[in-house]
């Protein structure tokens, strides 16, 4: 199964994705009612691998241990992703353990799954600039390694409806 974040309106969505292009496609949309991960790790102590927030997002370390690959569609915000995109990330850090490893001589969390997908994220904006597309593409191999995904990958677009067809 495949998961989708994006940060479209329905009706850009709808120009990028049609439900019977994929039979299993764990869609995450902005419906208004994400609340901001307010930093208290009780993802990790509390209740471990659930967010102590009480919404629908709650459960987005759980829903990534069930996925091969991770589609992020984001508007590219001086190289980083959108608000709502980087919150639900911020409300998916249950995926991995509070434990750290080192990793090619940097610091990483633990795995808390054995599960590994792939990654692809596609920024769109009309003027991103060299700079910020280089920012964009460290800070995905960055989410790369400290997921243990298979991949990454990082595609850059003037507009979001340019992303349909890159999604199978």
């Amino acid at each position: 199964m495949k998961m989708l974040i994006h940060d479209l309106p329905e009706q850009q969505l709808s120009q990028i994705y049609n439900p019977t292009d994929a039979l299993e496609l764990d869609v995450v949309t902005n419906n208004g009612s994400i609340r901001k991960c307010v930093g208290c790790f009780g993802c990790w102590t509390r209740t471990p691998g659930v967010c102590i927030i009480r919404d629908e997002y709650q459960h987005m370390g759980e829903r990534l241990s069930k996925i091969d690959e991770l589609i992020i569609v984001s508007e590219c915000m001086y190289g980083s992703y959108s608000p709502f995109v980087l919150n639900v990330l911020n409300r998916s850090i249950s995926y991995v353990l509070p434990y750290f490893v080192t990793k090619n001589g940097e610091t990483h969390h633990k795995q808390r799954y054995k599960n590994r997908f792939a990654l692809s994220v596609h920024f769109y904006g009309e003027d991103i600039m060299e700079n910020e597309k280089e920012t964009a593409k460290k800070l995905v191999a960055a989410n790369s390694l400290n997921w243990a995904s298979t991949n990454n990958r990082v595609f850059f677009h003037t507009h979001a409806q340019d992303v349909r067809g890159m999604m199978q």
